[in-house]
């Protein structure tokens, strides 16, 4: 690492009480109440889970609070899993800047999704251990959920239509063609195992390593084509609520996302867990680690559960998505609050850095001390040493290298492995 590891980003500081001004003026309807629960079934003692429901956007500041909840399913031990469970959500926090008001926290949030995955994949790696872990990351502020995913765990959304839809994209090579033609493309090759007599059996897998994802978290063992950087989707429930459920692959190798939704409608969370689980084991029984978690979205007004169905589905009710210009926000929300619709504030899934990480449109990253952040592992960087994300890069929509975000050497050295540039050249401890 250069000799700027250890400098944190100090960036400028706003009055605790024009920051507590901001969230009041944002909070345009009251804050539902959330309920969660988890159950699960262990037979490899891989999977591991995250609930956290007094995070603080604005600390001290209990109007700003946001919770979390997350599933890691671990393979080839679970040291990767632990240590995702361990700092993921700080790596994440670490890369929003400080002093945002509500509105602007929400925005930045994708971005800094991808750049704690990608952050703390790193960090797990320069410790020699080959382990690797899903991660399905869930933070669920007022009406907003933002889902951020690599692996084939996953979150599906349940709302009071009965509608389900599926808020991760699975990175499973035997399912998604786009995936296996970008791992082909960086250098890694897919095919099934082969047995005596050239047979091919089981599954897609990404070779070397016989990995079945394309993305995870660790894995310096098989490659880094197998990318940490996540799928993203953001969504804003309307004031009907809804409910999430987060599972591990247990769960959806057999259920699908419609049969786990059904099995526990009417049931509060904690039941609803308990019984995605016993379905799941009624269906397949215990063949790997089963996790669930069940999280309600109430209305403050109500005390049934959202995701209860009504006899007859009001097709106004039923889920669907519509994009949402920012600019219209205040406006747009009210009117599809009105019809229990569900809105799409941010998707991508890209898995270039440079795609992902944006453009800043001004110097502003820079501090007042002259140096410029990593806008992975956010260390201070002097000017010579910012490398930009997009420079030498075919997949940058920016024209210009000399435009942020920055990187430092490693994290560039790190981009550039991930997107078939360069071997990795990582040596197993």
């Amino acid at each position: 690492m250069a000799s700027g590891e250890g400098r944190r980003h100090h960036h400028n500081l706003v009055p605790l009480a024009a920051l507590i001004s901001r969230e009041l003026k944002s909070e345009k309807m009251e804050k539902p109440t959330v309920r969660y629960g988890h159950a699960a079934q262990s037979r490899k003692g891989e999977d591991y889970f995250l609930i956290k429901t007094d995070g603080q956007r604005v600390p001290g500041n209990s109007s700003s609070t946001f919770s979390a909840f997350a599933i890691f399913d671990g393979h080839n031990g679970n040291a990767a899993a632990v240590y995702t469970r361990e700092n993921l959500l700080k790596h994440v926090l670490g890369a929003i800047p400080r002093g945002l008001g509500r509105e602007e926290w929400l925005q930045a949030l994708p971005r800094a999704l991808v750049a704690g995955f990608v952050k703390t994949d790193k960090d797990f790696q320069s410790r020699g251990e080959t382990s690797g872990t899903t991660a399905t990351f869930v933070i669920v502020d007022g009406w907003t959920v933002t889902v951020a995913s690599v692996g084939d765990s996953r979150c599906i959304l349940d709302t009071q239509g009965g509608a389900v839809s599926t808020l991760t994209v699975d990175h499973r090579l035997e399912e998604n063609v786009e995936e296996r033609e970008r791992v082909a493309a960086s250098g890694g090759e897919v095919g099934r195992l082969s047995i005596i007599g050239g047979a091919e059996i089981g599954p897609l897998r990404c070779w070397p390593g016989g990995l079945c994802l394309s993305r995870s978290i660790g894995d310096m063992d098989v490659g880094e084509f197998i990318v940490p950087i996540p799928y993203v989707k953001q969504v804003k429930l309307s004031n009907a609520g809804g409910r999430l459920i987060i599972a591990s692959d247990g769960i959806w190798d057999a259920l699908s996302s419609e049969m786990a939704a059904q099995s526990c409608r009417g049931l509060p969370a904690e039941l609803a867990a308990r019984q995605v689980v016993k379905e799941a084991l009624r269906s397949r029984g215990l063949k790997d680690d089963t996790t669930c978690i069940v999280v309600d979205i109430i209305p403050p007004d109500h005390s049934v559960q959202p995701s209860t169905p009504p006899k007859k589905q009001n097709k106004l009710r039923t889920l669907f998505f519509r994009k949402k210009s920012r600019d219209s926000a205040n406006k747009l929300s009210k009117k599809l609050s009105a019809v229990g619709i569900v809105e799409e504030l941010f998707e991508e899934g890209s898995a270039m850095l440079a795609e992902r990480l944006g453009s800043d449109e001004c110097t502003a990253q820079s501090t007042t001390s002259g140096l410029f952040m990593c806008a992975v592992c956010q260390v201070d960087l002097a000017p010579s040493e910012g490398i930009s994300v997009h420079a030498g890069s075919i997949f940058s929509t920016s024209s210009k290298p000399w435009q942020g975000p920055f990187l430092c050497s490693d994290c560039c050295d790190k981009k550039d492995a991930m997107e078939g540039k360069r071997p990795s050249g990582v040596k197993v401890a």
